[in-house]
């Protein structure tokens, strides 16, 4: 199965404030520029390559309290997989939107392929970090907001041994985001 990531984070690698925040998100940039074909900045193209999404308690945590309408849910039909050895029910707003999941990512892997999944979009820093360190993420797309934390929840982990990153491809948007795409190898 294909593992990739698409994440935004601020220009010092942050995905959150220590809190949790990512309102941060709202307010870098320059607003109200034309951004042409790249309103999304390849978000539902993205989406539309992938065919589950595996994310962490956390992130699922986060998504909840945002509270989204039907119409805001960004994630269409797609099924999405949480991850979690502590919580066995999702929130009463996600209940019928995620399936929580308690055995090991190889294990998850392995029933997801079994039931025909090809492609799966990976969220959340810390389970990024252990798809990593287990050699299973092929693609990384993360967006740079033009904002400095300067402190705060970083994208990635300890990783366990040096992963290159190749095949570098950026895209400038007018909003003064940058997008990277890469693809991974693993020594």
């Amino acid at each position: 199965m294909k593992c990739s990531v698409f994440i935004a984070t601020s220009s010092d690698g942050y995905i959150a404030t220590h809190d949790g925040d990512v309102g941060w998100l709202d307010i870098a940039g320059k607003k109200g520029v034309d951004m042409g074909e790249h309103a999304d900045m390849g978000f539902f193209s993205y989406m539309a390559s992938v065919d589950c999404l595996i994310m962490g308690r956390k992130c699922m945590e986060k998504l909840s309290s945002f509270n989204l309408t039907p119409e805001q849910w960004p994630y269409g039909d797609t099924p999405i997989f949480v991850l979690s050895r502590t919580l066995k029910d999702a929130p009463g707003n996600l209940k019928d939107k995620v399936e929580m999941c308690s055995e090991s990512i190889p294990d998850l892997i392995s029933r997801l392929e079994s039931q025909g999944f090809q492609h799966a979009y990976v969220d959340g820093g810390m389970i990024i970090t252990s798809f990593l360190n287990l050699g299973l993420i092929e693609e990384m797309i993360i967006t740079r907001a033009p904002i400095l934390l300067g402190d705060g929840i970083p994208l990635f982990g300890k990783t366990e041994k040096h992963i290159q990153l190749e095949n570098a491809r950026a895209v400038a948007f007018p909003n003064d985001f940058v997008q990277l795409k890469y693809t991974v190898s693993y020594p």
